[in-house]
């Protein structure tokens, strides 16, 4: 056999924990450590399962579903033909292939948000800046309908409502990512609903700092100018050597997803930058506290 297979069993249950996103990235990356150790090409991989080398690629960095027969076909070709392995690895196929539960949700988000749900629940941490609003996995209920209200009319408030509950889940999921977030100081007294919503909303964030995996920073104003000015941002971590760092960043029609190692290294410094800039998470609390007192 080319090479040991990855196997779900005791703490790498984490890794199905975490989705399909996770299982994907993990698959993938096995699936090319068997490649590389029978001495495949790319290219040659690619012709046998009708495909070219990109779509191989695509595979083994888990940013497509897999097909049962492409495995197969894949496996043979590395010398992987032991029945019981086999159907094994299919069933790590099977399982990466399942739908997220964001999926059902799927009629009210474009596809490149959908696609971030399923890298968010895969993450190991995340770490974002937010000039204008709470991020979603910090809102209150009552500040994500007022949210929600300003982009959508309505339509399906309850609904959009729910998809940011469920996806707040992840922050107390065993195996769930840690948060950073850096705030400026203009979303503690932008009134997003009002006075009330947003007094509650700055009361949680107070609660949240003390939860485990959660660190809240606020950029005063009197930092001045500062290195993120260009806008919002989110970068995620993976635990899977075979995914790197990204940077998510969402306009209002579209969204980007940067992954080059120079851009990584510009977004890493300017988060080090803001970090440094914002105050201490004790001094944050403090001014949450006193910007909810003050409404």
């Amino acid at each position: 056999m080319a090479a040991e297979f990855f196997r779900i069993s005791g703490s790498d249950n984490i890794v199905a924990d975490r989705g399909p996103t996770a299982l994907r990235i993990v698959v993938g990356g096995q699936l090319r450590k068997l490649r590389i150790a029978a001495g495949i090409s790319p290219e040659q991989a690619g012709d046998r399962i009708r495909g070219s080398h990109a779509k191989i690629s695509r595979l083994e960095l888990g940013r497509t579903g897999f097909k049962e027969r492409d495995v197969r076909d894949l496996l043979n070709m590395y010398g992987v033909r032991d029945p019981v392995e086999v159907q094994s690895f299919l069933e790590l196929v099977r399982r990466a292939n399942e739908p997220g539960w964001w999926h059902r949700y799927g009629d009210l988000m474009p596809a490149w948000f959908e696609t971030y749900l399923g890298l968010e629940h895969a993450a190991l941490s995340i770490r974002t800046f937010e000039a204008q609003l709470v991020p979603g996995l910090l809102q209150t209920e009552a500040y994500a309908r007022a949210v929600v209200a300003l982009g959508h009319e309505n339509v399906e408030a309850t609904r959009r409502v729910e998809l940011r509950r469920r996806r707040q889940e992840l922050l107390d999921r065993e195996s769930g990512p840690t948060l950073w977030a850096v705030l400026d100081e203009s979303v503690l007294h932008r009134p997003i609903g009002g006075a009330t919503v947003l007094r509650a909303q700055l009361e949680h964030l107070v609660r949240m700092c003390d939860h485990l995996r959660v660190t809240i920073q606020v950029l005063p104003y009197s930092a001045g100018g500062h290195a993120a000015l260009s806008g919002s941002f989110t970068m995620l971590r993976f635990a899977e050597d075979e995914l790197p760092d990204m940077v998510y960043s969402e306009q209002l029609t579209s969204s980007l997803y940067l992954d080059r190692q120079n851009d990584l290294e510009n977004y890493r410094r300017v988060m080090d930058r803001i970090s440094v800039q914002a105050e201490t998470p004790d001094r944050s609390r403090q001014m949450l506290h006193e910007a909810a007192e003050q409404l």
